[in-house]
């Protein structure tokens, strides 16, 4: 399996012995974390995930987050996604997908119109999209960083997509602590070793299905014909009531209540549904930009094994790309370019469903119980728990 999982990669992925991923507000740095996975709990999941179980399987993907954790009230960040990596600027080809939009993604009109993802997808709380926009732009202009498409003489224009989730319940949202230093941060702390999951970046303060959720990440390597493809998913879930989780096909929400769920107490506008989830998909696999679109849905799918619905108050937007065809968007004439035909996306789309589902547990199972603003107190989903449930329905799988 070593040497069919090197074949996959054309470039060989550095790894390093610690990542330096998740920032807290004084400063501070927190290594991608030896925490237990989904499958180091015994999860049941299907297909082959890459080296890391994570989107930076895929060649030149680098994630970086910043962590703002302080006092009683700040629990929120920044999370970035570099499709080719910080030091690139060359556009790859992309599409999005809102299953429900409750929510907000900017700059998908463009990515929409041009078929092209310029820079990094960035994830943030509902009410930092602003400052993380535009932080970034005096990113770009402070590094003296043009985008890979849109440059005239004197300046340069680009539409930064920004995502967001609402951690209002754990977070000071209307503090508005995220700054522009917070994105700087985020964006140069990327790379491409292990990513930290759980109660980071963007995740920070989040709740899915009623336990803590936050940020997560998986893979899958695929076949079509001759070649192996990476498929890898990142995801920021903050949606779904308890009684809906399931994981490995099993009511696990149901089954595991020893306490009751965060918002129980609140009424409106705390209702369970009330929250969203931004899902990233990244393939080296060559897809076109309706191609990307078609990927970007296949998230739904995976969302769905883990029990959501997608109710009226949750904001579910998925982007999806492709790393291949490199300079395609700076062709100044006919350009040639590869694709995989439609015919052979059966197992791209199977591998984006199940790192999907995967991401979404791994996001529980990776973050700890918080308290936040307001002495609010969400639990982290309890890991002997979920191994109960899965041994009760024959569905543990042991090490």
């Amino acid at each position: 399996m070593f040497e069919t999982m090197r074949d996959v990669f054309k470039n060989s992925i550095l790894i390093s012995a610690f990542a330096m991923s998740a920032l807290s507000l004084l400063g501070q740095s927190t290594p991608a974390q030896n925490k237990p996975r989904a499958r180091d709990l015994g999860v049941p999941l299907e297909g082959t995930p890459g080296p890391l179980n994570a989107i930076v399987d895929v060649p030149d993907i680098q994630v970086g987050h910043r962590t703002l954790i302080s006092g009683t009230n700040i629990r929120t960040g920044v999370t970035a996604v570099w499709p080719r990596g910080k030091q690139s600027s060359d556009p790859v080809f992309g599409g999005f997908f809102s299953q429900n939009g409750n929510g907000d993604m900017t700059g998908t009109h463009w990515l929409e119109e041009s078929g092209f993802l310029d820079g990094p997808v960035m994830i943030t709380n509902t009410h930092s999209v602003g400052v993380v926009r535009d932080a970034y732009l005096a990113w770009l202009v402070q590094n003296k960083r043009g985008p890979g498409t849109n440059v005239f003489p004197g300046g340069f224009y680009t539409y930064p997509i920004v995502a967001e989730t609402y951690d209002g319940f754990l977070n000071d949202i209307n503090g508005f602590h995220v700054k522009p230093d917070d994105v700087a941060a985020a964006l140069e702390a990327a790379n491409a070793g292990p990513v930290a999951e759980g109660n980071v970046g963007g995740g920070t303060g989040m709740v899915c299905y009623g336990f803590k959720g936050g940020i997560g990440t998986s893979s899958r390597v695929v076949t079509v014909g001759s070649a192996n493809y990476v498929v890898g998913v990142l995801v920021q879930c903050n949606c779904g009531r308890r009684s809906q989780l399931r994981i490995g096909g099993l009511p696990v929400g149901q089954e595991i209540g020893a306490t009751p769920p965060p918002f129980a107490s609140l009424g409106a506008p705390y209702r369970e549904d009330t929250g969203s989830i931004i899902i990233v998909l990244a393939t080296n696999a060559p897809l076109l930009p309706h191609q990307a679109k078609r990927l970007a849905r296949r998230a739904t799918l995976g969302l769905g094994r883990t029990g959501s619905v997608s109710g009226n108050g949750s904001g579910d937007i998925f982007i999806a790309f492709s790393t291949v065809n490199p300079g395609a968007a700076a062709a100044t004439g006919a350009t040639n370019v590869s694709m995989l035909p439609n015919d052979a996306l059966d197992p791209v789309f199977e591998g984006a469903v199940q790192a999907t589902e995967e991401a979404i547990i791994n996001a529980m199972v990776g973050a700890e119980t918080m308290v936040g603003v307001d002495g609010h107190k969400v639990d982290a989903l309890p890991h002997e728990g979920l191994r109960q449930v899965l041994k009760k329905y024959n569905r543990l799988v042991e090490k």
